[in-house]
């Protein structure tokens, strides 16, 4: 069963208040995304930390109801400047 995009934004966004979060289905079939976080929770974290964060907030659902999840996370400051603001 596929995930819907806003689901996967509701997920991350329940487990991080202040993350701003794009997400953009690849395929057009609900099993392939891009999302990039951008949350002040990330600061201090390493890169694989932040993986780690978002991919606890989606609750166990990477491989079963959503198959492929392209990441990328920034700190405000690191975000690339239309995802600042």
């Amino acid at each position: 069963m596929a995930m819907d995009a806003a689901d996967i934004e509701r997920l991350i966004k329940d487990a991080l208040p202040d993350a701003k979060v794009v997400i953009e289905d690849l395929r057009g079939d609900g099993d392939h995304y891009a999302a990039l976080v951008v949350s002040p929770a990330f600061t201090g974290k390493s890169r694989v930390q932040q993986h780690q964060m978002v991919y606890a907030a989606l609750q166990g659902r990477m491989g079963g109801e959503l198959h492929a999840l392209a990441l990328t996370t920034a700190t405000p400051d690191n975000a690339p400047d239309w995802a600042k603001g």
